[in-house]
């Protein structure tokens, strides 16, 4: 994207949670939560000494978790905002320090209340449903307390607990090194510089020449960090491995499960379902794409690229909003009036410049302040997605904010969903609107969004799991790391792509492997879930609407089980998440006949 249209396009203004590193706003909510936690801190042993006394353990539950809201919502708040900053300034020290020295304080504080938590843990079901059932109000927390009691099993002493608490930050710094090298990466194509995001950005380019020397240029720079990138992925994985033994974990992905409130089950059978689709979808999508570029085998850098050697057709700014709001008022008028608010405040960021991080999210701050979104928009037909796929986000975070930030945090499992939904829109707006010569490169795209959303990151799962594994009997050395790579998402992506030299460092760039271990799968769970629920809507459109808005509505409050229920689908079993691969399936055949 040229510099002057990069600069029409939107930049977030922070100033509504704070207007910079000295204002005194951050002070006063800090001290504010360090004071509600303080009172939660003074009812430390209350709890289980009510254990006999239901109706007086419902109103001090009750009493003590709106404290712990409040202290959340103080240090969230400020974090949220250290977080924000960073994110577009990954070049400039001064926010890095100031992300991670409000880490450190905000641990401090909250280690106070650390006893809250295990005390709950302590005492037995039946005396906490009795206390639940004699207090109205405190009956109201039972989805929290629920994910609570999830982690009893696997709680450790309050000493170790605490201690657990203040390394926390000093391992984030790993996490922040890894940000910071890739932030610095400045990749060299001919005469230009391209940050990360503008150099995957152009494996999507019409022109095989330009994807080929971004790519291979993008190996260099990551080969020559990848001693770094490896040393942090390395250190965390075994400070998880610690961390797992201590809390008796079975595996590596079962902190993951228990936070998502999923069962390893489902898990295997999503992942089963996906792997037995390998050779139906992704291994013969790709041996059709090579026929339709005149290939016997793709090179890496064509996974991505446009079927026609013209410029795709690109996107501005205004017209991207104007489909996703249009999208998502065809759903009902309350998502597009909520995304609407988005565009109407400074509360997007989709300018891509220098030191601003790869990738896109929507943070949902706390349910008393609003989401924010990040994007790096190029004006491709994926960026559009990306747009809505994020702003779907921020909806999904907006319409649980009535709940509270406790209740309103919604597991990975469901949090993906109304994302994937809001992408699932748009193409069905960008295929009407296709004339016949593009509907093959719209579908080609969808596809190939299916299959980096699914298979690629059930592949990317599988990864983790062989890594997590060989990192047991020691460090794994950066080629080490390669080969699995290689050999992981050879599997997934069949003969027809050839991994060329180089493609053995791409691993180094996903963000996911260092910051949240085990998220990937969420991305396969929320896609093939999405189609569940798209098919519904396909059956009913106005019966589906108000079910839908009371799924999001509900954020944390119910289990992916519960919220499922009213749409009659079943997610443990394997053939619900065999379905969802038979209609990627189909589109495969649809494409087959259009080659």
């Amino acid at each position: 994207m040229n510099a002057p249209l990069a600069e029409t396009l939107p930049a977030w203004r922070l100033d509504d949670l704070y207007a910079g590193r000295e204002d005194p706003r951050i002070e006063a909510d800090t001290a504010a939560a360090e004071a509600a936690n303080d009172a939660l801190a003074a009812l430390e042993g209350r709890f289980v000494a009510l254990r006999a006394d239901p109706a007086g353990l419902g109103q001090l539950l009750d009493k003590a978790i709106k404290l712990y809201e409040q202290a959340t919502n103080g240090l969230w708040a400020v974090a949220a905002f250290a977080s924000l900053s960073s994110s577009v300034a990954r070049n400039d020290p001064a926010w890095s320090k100031f992300e991670a020295d409000f880490r450190v304080r905000a641990s401090q504080i909250g280690a106070k209340s650390l006893f809250f938590t295990l005390e709950i843990n302590q005492l037995e079901d039946a005396e906490i449903e009795a206390a639940l059932a004699a207090s109205p109000a405190a009956a109201r927390w039972r989805p929290w307390i629920r994910r609570v009691r999830l982690g009893r099993p696997h709680e450790l002493s309050p000493d170790l607990e605490r201690m657990l608490i203040d390394r926390a930050p000093a391992m984030a710094n790993w996490s922040r090194l890894s940000d910071e090298t890739l932030a610095k990466l400045s990749v060299r194509v001919g005469r230009e510089k391209l940050t990360l995001s503008e150099a995957l950005n152009r494996l999507s380019d019409p022109d095989a020449a330009r994807r080929r020397q971004a790519a291979q240029a993008l190996a260099r720079d990551l080969e020559a960090d990848s001693a770094t990138l490896a040393l942090c992925l390395n250190t965390l994985a075994f400070e998880k491995q610690v961390e797992d033994r201590w809390r008796r974990y079975p595996d590596p992905a079962s902190g993951r499960h228990l936070a998502n409130e999923v069962d390893a089950e489902s898990v295997a059978a999503l992942e089963a379902a996906v792997v037995d689709s390998y050779a139906s979808v992704s291994h013969r999508y790709y041996r059709l794409k090579a026929r339709a570029m005149g290939r016997d085998q793709l090179d890496h850098w064509d996974r991505n690229a446009p079927l026609e050697t013209s410029q795709p057709r690109t996107y501005g700014w205004d017209e991207a909003k104007a489909m996703v709001l249009e999208s998502f008022a065809d759903l009902a008028p309350r998502f597009a009036d909520t995304a609407q608010t988005f565009f109407t405040h400074p509360w997007i960021d989709a300018r891509p410049r220098p030191g601003k991080q790869s990738g896109a999210y929507s943070h949902p701050v706390t349910a008393d302040r609003h989401p924010y979104v990040l994007m790096n928009f190029m004006g491709e037909r994926r960026d559009v997605l990306t747009l809505a796929h994020e702003l779907g986000h921020a909806v999904h975070q907006t319409l649980a904010r009535p709940l509270g930030t406790l209740l309103a945090d919604t597991p990975l499992t469901l949090a993906e969903t109304a994302s994937i939904f809001g992408e699932g829109l748009v193409f069905e707006r960008l295929l009407a609107r296709a004339s016949k010569a593009e509907r093959r490169g719209l579908l080609a795209g969808k596809i190939e969004d299916g299959i980096n959303t699914v298979v690629r990151q059930i592949a990317f799962h599988r990864f983790e799991t062989r890594f997590h594994a060989a990192r047991l009997q020691g460090e794994l050395s950066p080629e080490e790391i390669g080969g699995l790579w290689l050999e992981i998402m050879g599997e997934s992506l069949g003969p027809a792509v050839k991994l060329n030299r180089g493609y053995e460092h791409y691993w180094a760039y996903i963000s996911h492997f260092v910051h949240a271990p085990f998220y990937v799968y969420a991305y396969a769970f929320g896609d093939l879930l999405v189609r569940g629920l798209m098919e519904k809507r396909r059956e009913d459109p106005a019966g589906f609407a108000p079910l839908y808005e009371a799924l999001l509505a509900a954020g944390g409050t119910k289990t992916y089980v519960e919220a499922l229920e009213p749409f009659g689908l079943d997610p443990r079993q394997k053939a619900f998440w065999a379905a969802g691969m038979k209609q990627m399936e189909r589109l495969v055949d649809e494409f087959e006949v259009l080659v």
